[in-house]
Order: C-alpha cells, then sequence, then structure tokens
C-alpha cells in the first residue's frame, strides 16, 4: 500500500486514505464507498453533460460492473480512483488487472480504463501514475489501455470521428485526451476503426452477395436458422453463441476467453432484449452453429434522453426505441464465425439474411463495432456494401519503470 505522504515522480501525491489533503493542488484518492463510486460514474455525465456526441451508461449498468457482481472479477482484480483539484473531482479512471488476459498473452500489463479528465496534465497524469504505482505495486511491468475488464467493455480511445454520434458499445471522449496521452509518453498499442454502411433500400440485395451466399452454403451444407423468439434462441443456442465467439475471437488482440459464468450472465442480461428478426443464425445440417451476426436499434439517442438512468423515465426511452418508433440506424453488435469457415463466404449468408430485414424495417445505415485495422478476415465482408470509415479508436502502452 503507498503511504500518505509518498510522492511520485510526478511531484503529485496520491492518497488512499478517506480524507482529502486540503493544501495539494492535485490528489488522487482510491473510491471507497457506493458513495464515492456514483461520483465516479457521474463524473462521466457531468463533463460531457449537453455534448451531442457523447452517449452516457446507465448508472445501473455501471453500478454492477463495478461490483462483484461482473462475472469478469473471477479472474480481474481493480482499484478505481478519483482526481481531485481545488476540492472538485477532476477527473476519474479504472485500474484493471486481467490475470486471464495476461496469462494467454505473456504479459505482465495493468489496464486503464474509464478514464476521463479535465483538459489539465496534472490531472491526467495525476491519474495514470495513481494505475501505474497501483499495478507496481502488483508486479505489473507494463500499462495498456483504454481496456475494460475484458473485449464485452468499451475500449480504445476516440482519435478520429469527434464529430460522429457514439454508440452504447463505444467510448466517445474530448480530442484533447490523445494530447495528453501522448505527452505522458504513451505510445500506440493497436488501433480499431468503425464503418456506417448505406442500406442499399433503392437496389436492394447486391447480386454478388446472393450469388456467393448460395454457392457457399450449398457447397458446406450450410442453413439460415431463424426464430420469433429471443427466450428460444437463449434456450437452444444461448450457449453455443458465446462459444463460437470465444473460438472465433481468440487470436484477437487482448482477447481473454468468456467463462461459463460470464457467458450466463451475458445470456441472462442481453439476449432477452434483443429482436431476434436481426439475429442470424448459421448452422450445420446436423444443428451445429457454425456463425452468428447480431444487430440492434441504435440506443444512442435514447441513452442521451434518459441522462444515464432508467428511472423515472429512461426505460420509455429505450423500449420507444426497440419497439415503437425506431432510429434510422442499426448497431452491428456481434459478428462471429468459427475459425474453421472463416475466409469460405460464411459471413455473406450472415447478410444475405439480414439485409432483407433492414431494408423491409425502413433502416437507412449499419454502424461496426470497432475492428481491428490489422483484421482483414472482418473488413473484407463489407465489401458488398457503400460505405465510409467514421471512427478510429487506439490503445496505448508504455512501461512501468
Amino acid at each position: 500500500m503507498i503511504e500518505q505522504n509518498k510522492k511520485l515522480k510526478s511531484g503529485v501525491k496520491v492518497v488512499y486514505l478517506p480524507k482529502i489533503i486540503e493544501k495539494v493542488m492535485v490528489t488522487v484518492k482510491k473510491v471507497e464507498t457506493k458513495k464515492e463510486l456514483k461520483q465516479f460514474i457521474r463524473f462521466n455525465y457531468e463533463l460531457y453533460k449537453n455534448n451531442p456526441y457523447s452517449v452516457p451508461d446507465l448508472m445501473e449498468d455501471m453500478l454492477k460492473t463495478f461490483s462483484d457482481k461482473n462475472a469478469a472479477m473471477e479472474f480481474c482484480e481493480a482499484a478505481y480512483f478519483l482526481a481531485y483539484k481545488d476540492g472538485k473531482i477532476a477527473g476519474r479512471v479504472a485500474a484493471i488487472i486481467n490475470n486471464k488476459a495476461n496469462k494467454t498473452w505473456n504479459l505482465k500489463n495493468v489496464r486503464f480504463g474509464w478514464i476521463d479528465f479535465i483538459d489539465d496534465l496534472e490531472v491526467s497524469k495525476a491519474l495514470l501514475d495513481a494505475v501505474e504505482a497501483w499495478g507496481k505495486e502488483r508486479g505489473m511491468s507494463g500499462v495498456q489501455g483504454p481496456l475494460g475488464f475484458t473485449d464485452m467493455d468499451a475500449e480504445g480511445m476516440l482519435i478520429e470521428g469527434f464529430e460522429e454520434l457514439s454508440t452504447m458499445a463505444t467510448i466517445y471522449n474530448y480530442p484533447y485526451y490523445q494530447k495528453h496521452i501522448e505527452a505522458l509518453g504513451f505510445e500506440k498499442d493497436a488501433d480499431w476503426i468503425e464503418l456506417l454502411m448505406t442500406v442499399p433500400k433503392e437496389t436492394g440485395m447486391p447480386e454478388r452477395l446472393s450469388r456467393i451466399a448460395e454457392i457457399v452454403m450449398k457447397k458446406y451444407d450450410l442453413q439460415i436458422k431463424k426464430y420469433t423468439s429471443t427466450k428460444a434462441i437463449a434456450k437452444d443456442y444461448g450457449q453455443e453463441i458465446f462459444q463460437v465467439l470465444n473460438e472465433a475471437f481468440k487470436p484477437i488482440f487482448g482477447y481473454s476467453e468468456l467463462s461459463q459464468k460470464q457467458i450466463d450472465q451475458y445470456i441472462d442480461e442481453y439476449l432477452g432484449f434483443i429482436d431476434p428478426k436481426l439475429v442470424s443464425l448459421i448452422t450445420e445440417a446436423n444443428g451445429k452453429l457454425v456463425a452468428v451476426g447480431i444487430s440492434m436499434p441504435s440506443l444512442s439517442r435514447a441513452l442521451q434522453k434518459a441522462k444515464g438512468k432508467l428511472f423515472p423515465f429512461g426505460w420509455y426511452h429505450m423500449l420507444k426505441a426497440l419497439k415503437w418508433k425506431k432510429p434510422k440506424v442499426l448497431d452491428l453488435m456481434l459478428v462471429g464465425v468459427l475459425p474453421e469457415y472463416q475466409s469460405k463466404g460464411v459471413n455473406a449468408i450472415l447478410f444475405y439474411d439480414l439485409l432483407p430485414i433492414y431494408i423491409s424495417e425502413g433502416y437507412d445505415y449499419v454502424e461496426t463495432n470497432p475492428e481491428l485495422e490489422t483484421n482483414s478476415k472482418v473488413q473484407s465482408q463489407w465489401i458488398y456494401f457503400e460505405r465510409r470509415q467514421h471512427k478510429r479508436r487506439r490503445c496505448y502502452k508504455k512501461e512501468i519503470k
């Protein structure tokens, strides 16, 4: 444990004790109480209040994420820090050690995530120094981020696309964040890109896409399986969906395999509210799942209206977007194909199934989740669509000295 009066090289004092030392210009305090945890979450809401592009997380979801109820805590450890300047909260950051990912990738990294700060280099430095010190105490030799507990959390600092609406699954941050991170000695580890694709409502299904999908289905004896109930999807294929994702994502940067407890949690929490029409399951003749594609109406505007709260009226805005007055944009949440079926045209079958639904439901655009810029297999599936790359985000790294 760092002592109360220990100074880091920056000269910024890190305080882990409950009381703040008033005369220090910037102090960092470890979150210890539920009240402080709520302040930690709310800081993001306040910093981005009325920002037209930022999409707030729901308080209820964040409280669960940062508690032992999060199934990722089976193999992760974490601490949350608040920075204070002149007695006011000026920044926040989560320090995370994903022991499973470190073992998988032979690393000794502490992650920083959920980082937000005012445009003051002393504040950002104090926060990242706290992460570094916490990680060093636990034997870590590197700092990496922004990353969450696992790949199912938002990751990557936005470095392009600041005037694009964010999504519920990604991070929005001000442009000055990048300047701070790089000024503090962090360098690029990996980049993700995001694409906005136009739904071809006028021209309909691309002939090439249709032809390839039909050839691939016949060649490998594959079929599209559709449901009218998400409960039935969860019952029949809930486990397999996440097993496919585990296999598909295993070689991808920083991925840590989802545990059984995580899979059960995601089935309970997320599969229940998706539209079954927007779920595409590709199976072998014997019913074995080989690919899955899940999309859903964008909840970005609904979450902005909810202002981080499900109650008293946040639920109404969410339900309205999902059921009554759907937005014109879809979020492509998850796409996974078993490794043995990758690069064989199976992705074409997913969109052969989903694209007619996008058109009939009146959607104008489909937005991808972040994709590693080096992942040519994923990016090759968008060749059938008019598209533009509208966002880029970055994971940074730094050695602990």
